[in-house]
């Protein structure tokens, strides 16, 4: 009988410390209230796409929560880019708005990136607009940058998790502009050494295998298997992928009662960019729900209240 204790791998709780930022933020804003002020953000949400109606919800929700004001603008599906260019400017000219986010994504009519370009970089707190894309690029100071919140999020959490950045060898699955590049860029600014892999990229596994992080933000239901992971190592999820398929529930959750009983009732469930079956052979993992997602917001929640200092401040 082997002697080898067997180590569970560290759930990294992003909803504990999305709570922990949270509590943190009253405190700014109880300051900011004494300077006579208070944080303000902008969401524009056009047209009725379910799942953003919802993710605006949260957002506008969180907001009250924590004394930020907020206002939505639901223009219809119909409204065209100078529609949109037009509130936006009229949203960069008010002083009591802080924050502007475009909700993604928009209709195939409108022009996004004239859009999120239109955004004042003082108020882009999506981190989206190529002003504040390229201060992250080139290694700014954290106060001097509005960054992703996805990106800023995990960032976050491996800090408050006290998992190892410097020196170490991080690997990001998915290159698009909102997690991709730039969490690689945050990891490189952390000294970490970088390697980014997209649906190109040669020998995959062979990659994946390396890294002592493992970021997944590809789009791809259980894409990362347990084989693509070096065991020890920390993996980020960020996917979230809507399961619907029995045969595919099975194949990611066969014997988790509580996830059988929550797909029976609803016909469904979510699962990440990386297999649950991967989980076990890492030493630390974000889950879904409940990892990186549950960050997104109060990352958003952070920005403002950083835009809103930022912009009283003159800096």
């Amino acid at each position: 009988m082997s002697n080898v204790a067997v180590v569970e791998p560290r759930v990294l709780d992003g909803v504990a410390i999305a709570a922990e930022i949270k509590s943190e933020l009253v405190s700014k804003l109880a300051e900011a209230k004494e300077r006579g002020y208070t944080p303000g953000l902008a969401v524009v949400l056009v047209g009725e796409n379910p799942a953003s109606q919802l993710y605006v919800k949260s957002k506008v929700k969180t907001c009250a929560e924590l004394g930020i004001y907020s206002e939505m603008h639901t223009p219809a599906a119909s409204v065209t880019t100078e529609e949109l260019l037009a509130l936006v400017e009229s949203l960069n000219e008010r002083d009591e708005i802080d924050g502007i986010l475009i909700q993604l994504p928009l209709p195939e009519h409108v022009d996004t990136e004239r859009l999120l370009e239109a955004v004042v970089p003082e108020k882009d707190v999506d981190g989206f607009h190529p002003i504040n894309a390229g201060r992250l690029l080139s290694g700014a100071p954290a106060e001097k940058v509005l960054a992703p919140c996805t990106p800023a999020g995990i960032m976050e959490m491996l800090r408050r998790s006290d998992i190892p950045v410097s020196g170490q060898r991080a690997v990001v699955i998915g290159r698009s502009n909102i997690v991709g590049k730039p969490i690689a860029a945050m990891l490189i600014n952390a000294s970490a050494t970088v390697t980014v892999c997209h649906s190109r990229t040669r020998d995959l596994a062979e990659i994946t295998r390396e890294a002592d992080i493992l970021v997944a933000a590809i789009g791809r239901a259980g894409f990362v298997t347990a084989d693509m992971v070096r065991p020890g190592a920390t993996l980020v999820d960020v996917g979230i992928n809507r399961v619907t398929d029995a045969a595919e529930f099975e194949r990611f959750f066969a014997g988790d009662a509580k996830r059988m009983e929550g797909f029976a009732k609803r016909g469904s469930t979510v699962v990440g960019d990386i297999d649950p079956a991967a989980f076990r052979v890492a030493g630390a993992y974000t889950p879904v729900p409940g990892g990186v997602g549950a960050l997104t917001i109060a990352m958003l929640m952070s920005n403002t209240v950083k835009a809103a200092a930022a912009r009283r401040s003159g800096n």
